[in-house]
């Protein structure tokens, strides 16, 4: 009879203990590779959400108030603050807090703002009374006024003229007023021979607008002011919204009279896709870390567009936002799309907006 209590004993259950524990580490590394299998599956899945534009929906509403309509949009990326154009005044947002931080005041009629951060300087465009104000971007002191053309609806900075150029659309004029960022002086401007709407640049040399009133696509040269090719958009009725993908050289038009995005080649001028979208699009934008387009509509939408390749674009979602969030930023580094609207009653003879009703509503794809 062998003891239980005996060498052969002792080393046979030393040996069931150390299978047992085998047995329990092989378990927990094949539960910890099931689980880093199981999150990266789940990293992967949500990604591919992201980049197909499968599940963006508003995430977010910042009620701001205040009288007065609204027009366009810019984000600052690197200072977490979105600049809303108000009728008479910018009204300035903090992007993670969504609290009003500032406000530009004195810009009569604004439609725009551009942004120079190389030299710290921002610009709206006054349209009821022909100037551009220019704005410390730390302070948001107003330093100066210039006038420029009638009517100066969009603006936009160019880094590689560094110009900063207004598209004049009242009266008579219908061209372009290019600013020196830095001296903020006038230096010239360009006959567009039509109303011009948003604008676009490549940082190359070429700057693109859309011209409103014949359905055209203009690109001119930002440092010699003069225009290098001027292309029909068939089929784009009233185009507004312009956004550009730098490296695959696209042009995203939005037509706000046929519920159309026209993606347009930068260089040669041909339409390489035709979109629907929402009705009333006056604004478009492009991510470029996500290969996605967007165009805001008043009718209440967001139609997302995922860029497959160069000549392959598919719509993959329509988010609903609001009636009248017609306008819209896109930020860059978060990925968050920023659109504003009201509580609008009317139509556009008898338009009124529902006291403290304005909001900015933030738009993402769901993590």
């Amino acid at each position: 009879m062998i003891s239980d209590t005996g060498p052969h004993f002792q080393r046979s259950h030393r040996t069931e203990i150390s299978r047992l524990d085998c047995d329990r580490v092989m378990d927990m590394r094949m539960l910890t590779v099931m689980r880093a299998s199981w999150i990266l599956l789940a990293t992967m899945l949500t990604l591919a959400a992201v980049a197909y534009g499968a599940d963006y929906k508003v995430v977010k509403t910042w009620k701001l108030g205040g009288d007065g309509g609204w027009d366009y949009l810019t984000a600052d990326s690197d200072g977490h603050r979105l600049f809303i154009a108000r009728a008479t005044r910018v009204m300035v947002i903090d992007t993670e807090s969504g609290k009003q931080i500032g406000e530009i005041p004195d810009t009569a009629g604004v439609h725009g703002i551009a942004l120079d951060p190389e030299i710290g300087r921002g610009f709206t465009s006054n349209g009821r009374e022909d100037t551009v104000s220019v704005f410390d971007l730390k302070s948001l002191a107003v330093e100066k006024k210039i006038k420029v053309g009638s009517g100066p609806d969009a603006i936009l900075y160019d880094p590689f003229s560094k110009r900063v150029f207004t598209f004049n659309a009242k009266g008579q004029d219908r061209n372009t007023t290019a600013i020196d960022a830095s001296k903020g002086e006038v230096v010239g401007k360009i006959d567009l021979a039509g109303k011009p709407e948003f604008a676009a640049t490549d940082e190359k040399g070429t700057v693109f607008v859309n011209i409103e009133d014949t359905s055209e696509l203009v690109a001119f040269d930002p440092q010699k002011l003069t225009v290098k090719s001027r292309w029909k958009l068939a089929d784009c009725e009233e185009p507004t919204g312009l956004a550009i993908d730098r490296k695959n050289r696209r042009l995203f038009a939005g037509c706000g009279g046929n519920k159309k995005m026209m993606v347009v080649d930068a260089d040669s001028g041909k339409i390489i896709a035709n979109l629907a979208i929402g009705e009333g699009c006056d604004a478009t934008g492009f991510d470029a870390d996500l290969g996605l387009a967007f165009a805001s509509a008043g009718d209440g939408t967001i139609t997302v567009i995922k860029e497959d390749g160069p000549d392959r674009f598919t719509v993959v979602q329509t988010v609903t936002t609001q009636k009248g969030a017609r306008t819209m930023a896109v930020d860059a580094k978060t990925h968050q799309l920023f659109t504003v609207t009201a509580n609008v009653t009317g139509g556009r003879q008898d338009r009124k907006i529902e006291p403290d009703s304005f909001v900015v509503l933030v738009v993402t794809a769901a993590h």
